[in-house]
């Protein structure tokens, strides 16, 4: 049977791209997202082998994407395409449970190989990243996980992205006041109460793009 995947890219082109080559190489694209929340979905549905993943996509991004996945679809391993190489991001997606992570001016060369070593039980990093970075990952402490759920991940992005509170009830299928909540609730854990030191956290972690 080929190895069945979700493909998640909010570039349209780019999906199309990827698509043809990963068909072309005998793969079998079940579904496609063009937001983290639609691939989400898709993956809890279609429960595939691999699910690929842009890192920067509105609504839920990437690397909550994948977090979430870990836990509803164990069986589904991710694969992060995304132009950081720095170690931030590279820990951010092992900590999550990415299996690969793939540099997308590599795109080519890499995403083939990472698919084929992913679905062998592997991680796969992509070349340009640097073996000490998986090795400060593996020694670093548990302390640094992130203390915000999903759905918390979720509300900072959509802050960070400039959203409204009652833009953010509506992209989440909640009421105002329980948009306000989960707000409230957000700056509470993280001990920040101004919406720009909010954006600077939310930079900081990977969660959007500076």
């Amino acid at each position: 049977m080929p190895i069945r995947i979700v493909l998640a890219d909010d570039h349209v082109l780019v999906r199309q791209g990827l698509k043809s080559l990963l068909e072309r190489e005998g793969f079998q694209v079940v579904a496609e997202a063009s937001d983290g929340q639609e691939a989400l979905c898709h993956v809890e549905s279609f429960q595939p082998d691999i699910a690929i993943l842009d890192i920067s996509m509105p609504t839920l991004n990437g690397l909550s994407a994948a977090r979430e996945m870990k836990r509803s679809s164990p069986k589904t391993k991710t694969i992060l395409l995304t132009q950081h190489d720095e170690s931030q991001y590279i820990h951010e997606a092992l900590e999550a449970g990415v299996k690969g992570y793939v540099l997308k001016n590599q795109v080519a060369n890499d995403l083939l190989l990472a698919i084929r070593q992913v679905s062998r039980g592997q991680v796969y990093l992509s070349p340009g990243v640097s073996s000490a970075v998986m090795e400060a990952y593996r020694s670093k402490s548990e302390n640094s996980r992130s203390p915000l759920t999903l759905r918390e991940r979720q509300v900072l992005q959509l802050i960070a992205e400039g959203k409204s509170t009652k833009d953010i009830a509506s992209l989440l299928g909640v009421r105002v006041k329980t948009a306000e909540s989960h707000r409230t609730r957000l700056m509470q854990k993280l001990d920040i109460h101004e919406t720009a030191s909010l954006v600077r956290y939310a930079v900081r972690q990977g969660i959007v793009q500076p």
